[in-house]
Order: structure tokens, then C-alpha cells, then sequence
């Protein structure tokens, strides 16, 4: 038989709504997912929630199984964690992450889910795709032991380049935001923070991941003589002016862009998208990452909720999205205590 499924739709500026749709038959070599949890993603969401994804960047923006159009209506996101309920038996049970809009079920070919590691919780398991990123920037950035490094944009990608970074050996890592409240979520991931007045100078490297053009001179302002600042922001329609007229040369700053659509070059002939992932997902066991999860909402309050999500500041930073059904069907009650 046929299932009814129902899914989030962006469908005019400011606006969403849930619609039911009806998935097809299992075939061979797919899958059928019943979703857990789902992540919000402030940034970009919120771009294509105001309708703010720039012409140019429809076919680059496009998620893999996104439906409809830019700017509306579109069917998008990009973080799932459910579990497989038909498809190859050595799947069924399994809690996989998949890069799939926010839907109660639906059907993907085999080989696009990730499986989660047992000791990654389901609730976590939806930063799978910032993590990836997050690690990709890292390849690209290359920072060594006992390097000053500055994470300019305190969000959920900027968060977890810290955290990694934060792992190197003697590695002197300030998470940097305008929000004061970032602190307490630096501090759970074992970096320091400031704000940008505050920060220190002469880093060694400088990410930055705040999309926005006073973060990016702020990350010019705090790299060393020759050090890189690596551009991890996306903009949207938006444009930002570089000041590139002041000690930009004369202190020979080198700035690079890093983006995950691609494995690092440093990695590129010997990672495949998929292994990427996977490391990606391990690294999610950690549980001080839980400090930039939210609170879980209900799937079906997403349209009344989604305008306040967007706009929020400060606090936890990845939304966590919770299907109820599908966690109480899987025996999921405990997980749903953890999430909130």
C-alpha cells in the first residue's frame, strides 16, 4: 500500500505550510525513512524563508531531493535523522541521516543515507551537515598545533570549526561574536570566547562564518602579518563591500573561500563525499555538542513557530525538529526526554 506522508513547504515570503503528499512503493535499492528528528539551519533557512536566495544561486542553493522552485514554493532542508523501516534487511532499524527536506517519511535510494554510529544519538545526529562543512573548512584552513585562531560568527558552523580547532595540540582558539550569550556555549565546547572588540590580534588563522560584512572586517582586523582568513559565509542576495584599501596588502592577508559542495583540494583524491560524511558523523559523539541543539518543536507547530526560530538570537543554535509519531512508534521516549 501506498503511505501519506506530510511535509514543510516555504511557499511565499515569511510563509510556510504543511502539505500531504503520498509515497510511492519501496523498489530495490531504496529505502523508506520515518523521520526522528530534523535541523534548522538559522542561516540558510532563514534565506530561503525570505525569499533571499539570489537568481544566480538557484541551481547551487538546491538541495539534493528539494522539490519545487526558488523562490516559492519550495519543499527544503537538508538535516534528517530517521530510521529505516523498509528497504535491505541489513538496513531496517537502522537510524540513518539523510540530506532531505523536513518530512514525516519518505523513500531515498540506499546509498544516499549515512548510517549513524551507535554512540551518536539521534537528536544530534541532524548537525551531520554543518559538521561536514565545518570539517571541510578545516581541511581547507590547515591550521597547525599552538596556532592563535580566531572563529569569527558564533553559529552552527562557526561553533564546530572552533570545536575542532580546539582539538589541536597547544591551539590558542577564540570563538568571536557580537552575542555575549555565545560564551556559555563556547565554554561547553572548551574554547574561549570574546567579542569583537575584545578579541585578540596577530591570529595565526581567522575563520569566518558570520555572514555578515562588519564580521568579515572584523576577521581582516584580527589576522597576523601573512596569516590566512578563510571565508566560510554565504551571503545570500546580499552584497558586502571588503575593505581590502587599508593593511590588507601591506600585511599580505591571504583570503580563501571554502565551501563543502567539494572535498578540500588537500583531500579531494583520496576522500569521497561519502567517507567525508562518515567522519562526520563520528565526530558528532561528543556530547558537549548538544549545546548548540534547541529545544525540540513539533514537526506539525512548525508554521506557526518558524518565524520566531528564524529571528532568534543567542541561546542554542541548531533547531531541533521533533516528529513525535515516529518516536513514540520506535520507542523513542527516552531520546525524546534527552532532546527536550
Amino acid at each position: 500500500m501506498n503511505e501519506r506522508a506530510h511535509a514543510l513547504w516555504y511557499v511565499a515570503p515569511g510563509q510556510t505550510e504543511i502539505r500531504a503528499e503520498t509515497l510511492s512503493e519501496v523498489r530495490a535499492g531504496e529505502v523508506r525513512i520515518e523521520a526522528l528528528y530534523s535541523g534548522i539551519s538559522r542561516g540558510t533557512e532563514r534565506l530561503v524563508f525570505g525569499g533571499r536566495v539570489p537568481a544566480s544561486e538557484y541551481a547551487r542553493m538546491r538541495g539534493p531531493f528539494m522539490y519545487g522552485e526558488f523562490p516559492f514554493p519550495v519543499k527544503y532542508g537538508y538535516a534528517v535523522v530517521g530510521r529505516v523501516v523498509a528497504g535491505p534487511n541489513a538496513l531496517v532499524g537502522r537510524a540513518a541521516f539523510a540530506l532531505y527536506p523536513h518530512q514525516t517519511a519518505f523513500i531515498l535510494p540506499a546509498d544516499s543515507i549515512a548510517l549513524l554510529p551507535p554512540d551518536v544519538p539521534a537528536s544530534r545526529g541532524v548537525l551531520a551537515a554543518n559538521m561536514e562543512t565545518a570539517l571541510n573548512a578545516l581541511w581547507d584552513a590547515a591550521p597547525g598545533p599552538a596556532d592563535r585562531i580566531a572563529v569569527v560568527g558564533g553559529g552552527v558552523v562557526g561553533s564546530l570549526c572552533a570545536w575542532l580547532a580546539g582539538k589541536l595540540p597547544g591551539a590558542e582558539v577564540t570563538l568571536v561574536d557580537i552575542e555575549k550569550s555565545r560564551a556559555r556555549i563556547a565554554a561547553a565546547l572548551g574554547v574561549a570566547f570574546a567579542t569583537p572588540d575584545a578579541a585578540p590580534g596577530e591570529c595565526d588563522l581567522v575563520i569566518h562564518a558570520s555572514a555578515s560584512q562588519a564580521g568579515l572586517a572584523t576577521a581582516l582586523r584580527l589576522a597576523g602579518n601573512e596569516a590566512t582568513v578563510v571565508e566560510l559565509s554565504w551571503y545570500g542576495a546580499g552584497e558586502v563591500a571588503v575593505a581590502l584599501g587599508e593593511a590588507f596588502h601591506s600585511r599580505r592577508l591571504r583570503l580563501i573561500s571554502s565551501q563543502v559542495g567539494q572535498v578540500a583540494a588537500s583531500h579531494r583524491s583520496r576522500w569521497s563525499h561519502a567517507r567525508r560524511m562518515a567522519a562526520a558523523l563520528a565526530l558528532l559523539a561528543d556530547p558537549a555538542l548538544d549545546a548548540l541543539i534547541a529545544p525540540a518543536v513539533d514537526f506539525h507547530d512548525l508554521p506557526a513557530q518558524l518565524p520566531g526560530v528564524l529571528a532568534g538570537s543567542g541561546g542554542a543554535l541548531c533547531q531541533l525538529v521533533r516528529y513525535p509519531a515516529a518516536l513514540k512508534s520506535q520507542g523513542g521516549a527516552a531520546e525524546e526526554r534527552r532532546a527536550g
